[in-house]
């Protein structure tokens, strides 16, 4: 995972890994695909690989998962 240096306080553009993000674009946090929360980067645990989306809790990424499952 690539640190913050002096990013202010601007999105985050972030490539999801299996277990680890690449950050492509310095910011200080990214936003919660299902609440539109912002997440700070050192605060983000759960994300989506396959649809390359932060959430801010686990129940966030249920609820996208069972959302996906719904349109699958």
């Amino acid at each position: 995972m690539n640190r913050l240096e002096g990013n202010g306080s601007r999105e985050a553009k972030i490539r999801y890994l299996d277990a680890d993000f690449q950050i492509l674009m310095p910011g200080s946090y990214v936003l919660c695909a299902v609440t539109g929360e912002q997440i700070p980067l050192d605060e983000l645990r759960y994300w989506s690989v396959a649809r390359q989306e932060a959430y801010v809790d686990a129940a966030a990424s249920l609820k996208a998962e069972l959302q996906a499952g719904i349109r699958d």
